[in-house]
């Protein structure tokens, strides 16, 4: 427990240290979305139960947690009628029966952008073979440890870094760190991850060329600069418990609730500079072959047409079968449209290598 709290006051010494920076509301959000269909069917409470290759994500300390020498995990999904994606792929292997590694890689994108910036000609004709397309993309890689201090008790951590880039007109390199730590008591287990505990840091480059910068100009836009652009900690606190009904059946109940930092959010508890936003997830197992998953997440205030406030929430449920080392889970975010959220369909797999 000593471990959590000096996570925590590390993550409030640095935040308090780049407010003097001008930190923006959602940096890097894109590493929020969440990874692997188990973990979006529970609306993103898994920190205390990942056991397999996505602890790299959620929990590096849970590598530990991997009943095989080698694990694979990918994953897919679509957003905005397919016009985003979203993929993630990780290797974990053990090292001893205490410690663990992972390596992962993690891209949200849009392709296939039309960019009309030099469809006008320097005669003032609209040519469009002038048009180009370009992609949008955000990409980390991670690089995380896992080891057990005791048997009740483990530690880990992730080295991340993150490339955005715009085309061929913007592009940004940052660097992060993401620390865990994990206690069981009893059937019950507490986890902490301290995400971009030093806070992560994005160098933007632009490369606008002349015609570019006349049509920002022309039509009234701003001229981006370089600069540095800084995504503040996020602390995830997590707790759970699994009841045993009969010998082939249990009930994993999990809640996980997240800090951020970074200023008043639109979530149940907002505030300045903390929000807090809770989320609940559960997972009906049933003789360790399929797996009935259910959550609710993305709690957020907003008006109905009549403009009195309402709270929404996001229902998501999904389902897992293992088969001979091989898992392959689904999942359908925001079910019935409940939220103001988008729905999207997820797959994933994982790949058991040299069963323990």
């Amino acid at each position: 427990m000593r471990i959590i709290i000096v996570l925590i006051g590390l993550s409030l010494s640095i935040e308090t240290w780049c407010q003097n920076f001008n930190a923006p509301k959602y940096s890097n959000e894109f590493m929020n979305i969440g990874i692997g269909a188990r973990a979006l069917g529970m609306s993103n409470s898994v920190i205390t139960s990942t056991n397999d290759a996505t602890s790299s994500y959620w929990n590096p300390g849970h590598l530990t947690e991997i009943d095989n020498d080698i694990q694979i995990s990918l994953m897919h999904s679509e957003y905005f009628a397919g016009i985003a994606k979203f993929d993630f792929g990780s290797v974990a292997k053990t090292i001893d029966d205490k410690s663990a590694f992972g390596v992962s890689f993690i891209r949200f994108g849009v392709d296939n952008i039309p960019n009309t910036t030099e469809l006008i000609d320097a005669q003032g004709n609209v040519n469009y073979d002038r048009i180009s397309y370009f992609s949008a993309a955000d990409m980390a890689f991670l690089l995380s440890y896992g080891r057990k201090i005791k048997e009740n008790w483990m530690f880990g951590g992730s080295a991340k870094i993150i490339h955005r880039k715009v085309g061929d007109f913007a592009s940004a390199w940052g660097f992060g760190i993401d620390l865990s730590s994990t206690y069981y008591k009893d059937s019950w287990v507490f986890s902490c991850v301290a995400r971009d505990i030093t806070s992560t840091f994005n160098s933007w480059n632009y490369q606008l060329s002349d015609q570019m910068i006349e049509t920002f100009t022309v039509t009234g836009n701003e001229i981006p600069k370089n600069g540095l652009e800084l995504t503040l900690p996020r602390i995830i606190f997590g707790a759970s418990k699994n009841f045993e009904f009969k010998k082939n059946l249990s009930l994993l109940v999990e809640i996980n609730t997240d800090v951020t930092t970074d200023g008043q959010r639109n979530v149940l508890i907002s505030g300045d500079p903390f929000s807090i936003d809770p989320h609940l997830g559960a997972e009906f197992n049933i003789n360790n072959y399929v797996y009935i998953r259910s959550g609710i997440g993305n709690i957020q205030k907003t008006y109905d047409l009549n403009g009195k406030p309402i709270v929404t929430i996001q229902p998501n449920i999904g389902v897992g079968l293992q088969i001979k080392g091989i898992t392959i889970d689904y999942a359908l975010t925001d079910i019935g449209d409940a939220s103001v959220a988008l729905y999207s369909n997820v797959f994933s797999i994982k790949i058991n290598l040299n069963p323990n």
